[in-house]
């Protein structure tokens, strides 16, 4: 006989994570992950900083509507704090401006911004190279703490009756007698009303598996990698620092920096490992951005950020089969959107009132890429 519960979640990354957290006071939640361990893809290989120059206003307003979150957690989240306060600074060239000035006005409702001069880019950031003249800073932004938000819903599930089970992998979906039947890999079987998609790279192959029209899901690497700071540099004073346009990241990192060059390749779902070439190019940028030399790569990892076809997150019942669920297409803020979001999955699937002002179901819902309406 079939494990039954009122909800099965298949994906125990953030998104399925916070979404079963959010559900389990008010339903009996059953989460499938497929690996050993949670967040084992993405949420645990994201450069994890809350900041609103990630995404267009959707994302923007879901990340405003998380925030408070992690500036005071629920009460027995965790002893461990969520992230601690870093400042995030956007740089810009001369020939850049026209484009800080434009993510300036983008931001600025969002976000309280110091707009910088040459001198107070480099004070904030004296790693930069020279051409660097102009600046917006969040002085108020926040590196999240990747494992310490994953094991915070893992425990408010459990809390509330949830049931977490790693190591089950989805073999088999089908729909039958009213309830989604999910069959894994070491022959678990569970049975419930409706099943929550947030595989997050997998999810449209689940979707396939269940019989369901995948939403042309696209999952792209990132790679970071780390390496020394200069002799002398104080790292817990700097800035999580971005060029305007989408080339390259820094930060510090447990002692040394890490960087990205913002790579965006189109990949299958995998267990994605960093590329050469990316390594490579996430180098050759830092040392064109800043006074920094890469003499040697210390570590490197990789991690695939899914998007839909608009880049928009996909949350809500699909609109040619009962009762299954999409959660997915976070597109690499799923972290610093996932109270906002298990709040709206939690709403949707257990119908209760819209939790988010100035975000609307019909932004985020499946049937949008379909061409229905919601």
């Amino acid at each position: 006989m079939p494990e039954t519960a009122d909800v099965l979640v298949i994906g125990g990354g953030i998104a399925g994570l916070s979404a079963a957290a959010a559900i389990a006071p008010h339903a009996r939640v059953r989460v499938l992950e497929g690996e050993d361990q949670i967040g084992f893809h993405s949420s645990g290989r994201s450069a994890t900083m809350l900041h609103y120059a990630l995404g267009d206003a959707l994302i923007r307003r879901l990340t405003l509507a998380s925030r408070p979150f992690f500036d005071a957690p629920p009460e027995r989240f965790g002893d461990v704090p969520l992230g601690r306060r870093m400042a995030v600074l956007i740089h810009a060239r001369e020939d850049e401006r026209e484009a800080l000035d434009k993510l300036d006005a983008d931001i600025s409702r969002f976000a309280t911004l110091e707009r910088l001069d040459a001198a107070g880019v480099h004070a904030l950031c004296p790693l930069l190279q020279p051409d660097a003249l102009y600046g917006i800073a969040d002085l108020n932004g926040m590196r999240l703490d990747p494992h310490a938000l994953l094991q915070g819903f893992a425990r408010q599930l459990r809390g509330s009756g949830g049931v977490l089970r790693t190591g089950e992998r989805v073999a088999a979906i089908d729909h039958r007698g009213g309830d989604w039947h999910v069959t894994t890999d070491r022959d678990g079987s569970y049975a419930a009303p409706v099943v929550v998609n947030a595989a997050g790279a997998w999810a449209d192959a689940v979707a396939t598996l269940a019989g369901v029209r995948p939403i042309g899901l696209q999952p792209r690497r990132r790679t970071i990698i780390t390496f020394d700071a200069p002799a002398g540099t104080e790292l817990d004073r700097l800035p999580f620092a971005k060029t305007v346009g989408d080339e390259l990241y820094f930060a510090p990192e447990s002692g040394r920096l890490f960087a990205s060059p913002m790579d965006e390749v189109p990949s299958d779902p995998c267990d994605a490992q960093p590329d050469e070439y990316e390594m490579a190019l996430a180098a050759q940028r830092m040392e064109d951005r800043t006074t920094v030399k890469v003499n040697r790569i210390h570590s490197r990892w990789a991690g695939l950020r899914s998007f839909a076809p608009d880049n928009h997150p996909v949350v809500g019942f699909a609109p040619d089969a009962q009762g299954f669920f999409w959660l997915a297409g976070q597109g690499g803020a799923g972290l610093q959107t996932s109270p906002a979001m298990s709040r709206i999955a939690a709403s949707l699937v257990l119908g209760t009132a819209w939790p988010v002002a100035g975000v609307r179901a019909e932004e985020l819902s499946p049937a949008r890429l379909f061409g229905q309406p919601a």
